[in-house]
């Protein structure tokens, strides 16, 4: 952004300086020309419920209620999903938002992004799942490759979803994950820092990879 400065001769008027729209403060991936649309976009969702993780709730997670058919649920848009505790794991997603307060914002980092694509590309030759690669590398060496990460780390995988928002509701309701290990992380205030990979996958069609970071060292 440039900003133009005006030396009037006469009474000077001071403008007011212009707040960018919420839509634009959210979207922080917006210069990231390593990742791809999808990619921004995932970043973006994740950005938009934790900037108001009530207001997420209410708007995007509880409507699909009525999607559910005993434990089939049917996504807007998209083929029927099998779930494995039906609706009861939605709800239990909507109270817990509600009760949040907004959250820092994630940034993309190259660092972790590149460990995610790491991931990705393994998985998408060897159709595996999970966080061990073919290589029987796990998180931390996946990101240490790269970089040096701060206090702490943490990984989500999402595999057949279609979109950013599909991706994002199914890994905050956690469906059949006993822990809502994938919830916590999108929840967790010191995550401030993510890099993320799509691409396809030979069983589920297609994945994507987020990895977490507290921070990430700058090399001198």
């Amino acid at each position: 952004m440039r900003k133009i400065f005006l030396l009037l001769l006469f009474t000077p008027v001071f403008l007011k300086a212009v707040e960018p729209e919420p839509s634009a403060m959210l979207n922080t991936a917006a210069g990231a020309e390593y990742l791809s649309p999808l990619e921004k976009e995932i970043i973006y969702e994740i950005n938009l419920f934790r900037s108001d993780p009530a207001q997420y709730a209410e708007k995007y997670i509880a409507p699909l209620a009525k999607k559910y058919n005993n434990k089939i649920l049917t996504y807007p848009g998209d083929l029927p999903i099998k779930t494995v505790e039906g609706v009861s794991a939605l709800n239990e997603c909507v109270r817990e938002l509600k009760k949040m307060k907004p959250l820092p914002l994630v940034y993309p980092n190259k660092d972790l992004t590149r460990a995610a694509e790491d991931h990705c590309r393994d998985q998408s030759k060897t159709g595996a799942t999970g966080h061990t690669g073919s290589d029987r590398s796990n998180l931390r060496t996946r990101i240490e490759r790269h970089g040096n990460w701060e206090k702490q780390i943490a990984e989500n995988i999402a595999y057949g979803n279609t979109s950013a928002r599909q991706t994002i509701i199914f890994l905050l309701i956690d469906d059949n994950v006993r822990t809502r290990g994938h919830r916590k992380t999108f929840l967790n205030p010191n995550l401030k820092m993510v890099g993320v990979a799509c691409g396809s996958h030979p069983e589920y069609k297609t994945m994507c990879v987020m990895d977490f970071a507290a921070g990430m060292q700058i090399d001198n």
